[in-house]
């Protein structure tokens, strides 16, 4: 305990430090309250028991933006626009040769051209989201009837209202980034997620009092520290540089070259499969809410019926199933084994024991597929995790804090603020963090690693 207060104590000794860690906590709680502010003629009160369930797709995004979406808030869509259009961008690098050339061989102006490209883009989904998310609150009986604002001037103020929030809430994602601590995106669907927590601590603590909770917590602990690991994990290929020649004439020696590394993580893909996995999950509830619409009797069948109950046998087999699929796929398109051949041979460096050129970029491929096995069941087994805990009595909120899309992230951001710490501490000879074991990054991706 003292070690971690006279950790605080530097922390806080450090004037840059000091100022980019309250910069990025005025620019959080700024965040916050926006999420607070409520639409003009819209009552909020209507939506109060609707979206809660994070299995489906509005309680999903409630849970992102920090209940902002079921406040009918300025900030309700947060910056999930800005999200979906970074993940178009990223899969149109992988196959659109133009934005191929933007990421790969053009360098800062190529990044600057994403980057416009993604914004206008994040103003296009914004729009179109804000008019569903209008016919949302509409369908919910959310509008005010006797509103001040009717028909057009209702619709279109609150479009533009709601893609201001999304762009101010981007911008301060920005802010965040360039003189705060640790990145802002990140940060703010963070401290959205994490607002729930200390109620659905709290309803579990008042209803679950005694020996049940602590093993809950313990349980939880327990599955955060394993998230970390699969998080932090990588496979070091080694390396060796050639040997140079040193000295001039017939005195020059030939000296060997460096060893390094190829750091491969185990979980390459991020927590991009059970996205990608859940919004599929989605698709059987959205058939199901048409055909009970419209009377039909498929509205009825069990098997439908039970990929809509996200604890159900079916909805975790093939959510398991679609998980360890798209990590597979999203790591193939993630690490190229010829590029990081291609990069050797220009470094003059190679694997020991393999060939440099196709051999070389076969033993990474290999590599790659043999330890994402293990990556892909981890994180099919923390995507269902949260059924789990549901199963076991533990209420929906505090259940998805067990596992899948919000587990995933919390660490993720929380490792990535913790090492940009770290490294201020470091760079002014202070403790790091951590004493036994390191953060990764620490010391520095080394070699190759950091260039890729």
């Amino acid at each position: 305990m003292k070690k971690l207060i006279t950790t605080l104590r530097n922390i806080w000794k450090i004037k840059e430090l000091r100022n980019r860690i309250t910069f990025t906590l005025i620019i959080l709680f700024v965040y916050r309250i926006g999420s607070f502010v409520v639409l003009p003629g819209v009552d909020p009160s209507k939506l109060a028991n609707q979206g809660t369930d994070t299995s489906s797709l509005f309680g999903l995004i409630n849970a992102f933006t920090g209940g902002a979406f079921n406040n009918a808030a300025v900030f309700a869509l947060g910056i999930m626009p800005y999200i979906t259009a970074s993940i178009i961008i990223q899969l149109a690098g992988f196959a659109v040769p133009y934005f191929q050339r933007l990421q790969q061989r053009e360098g800062e102006s190529g990044r600057k051209k994403i980057t416009q490209i993604t914004r206008i883009l994040t103003v296009l989904i914004t729009l179109v989201q804000g008019g569903g998310y209008l016919a949302y609150l509409q369908q919910q009986g959310a509008v005010v009837p006797d509103s001040v604002l009717d028909g057009s001037v209702f619709w279109i103020s609150n479009v533009i209202i709601l893609s201001t929030g999304t762009i101010f809430a981007m911008w301060l994602g920005e802010k965040i980034t360039d003189r705060g601590i640790g990145n802002g995106i990140s940060l703010l669907i963070m401290i959205g997620i994490i607002a729930t927590l200390p109620g659905s601590i709290a309803y579990e603590f008042t209803e679950r009092f005694g020996l049940t909770f602590i093993i809950e917590i313990a349980a939880l602990f327990i599955v955060v520290a394993a998230t970390v690991l699969i998080v932090q994990a990588v496979r070091k290929i080694p390396i060796q540089f050639a040997k140079r020649m040193v000295g001039r004439g017939s005195s020059a020696m030939p000296v060997a070259g460096n060893r390094d590394y190829i750091p491969i993580k185990v979980n390459a893909s991020g927590v991009m499969p059970i996205i990608f996995a859940q919004a599929l999950m989605f698709i059987p509830s959205t058939i199901l809410q048409l055909l009970g619409q419209r009377g039909s009797d498929l509205a009825n069948n069990e098997f439908l019926i039970s990929l809509n109950d996200f604890t159900s046998g079916p909805y975790n087999v093939i959510y398991f199933v679609l998980v360890v699929v798209f990590t597979y796929i999203y790591t193939a398109l993630l690490v190229n084994p010829q590029q990081y051949s291609e990069y050797l041979k220009r470094q003059n460096a190679f694997i020991p024991g393999i060939k440099p050129g196709k051999k070389t970029a076969d033993f990474i491929d290999s590599v790659t597929t043999r330890i994402t096995l293990p990556g892909s069941i981890f994180l099919g087994f923390i995507a269902i995790l949260p059924a789990f805990a549901a199963a076991f009595g533990i209420n929906t909120g505090f259940a998805m804090f067990f596992g899948g899309t919000s587990l995933l992230i919390l660490v993720a951001v929380v490792l990535d603020t913790l090492q940009q710490i770290e490294s201020h501490l470091l760079m002014r000879k202070y403790d790091g963090l951590v004493k036994s074991g390191r953060l990764k990054g620490r010391s520095g991706v080394q070699g190759i690693g950091a260039s890729m």
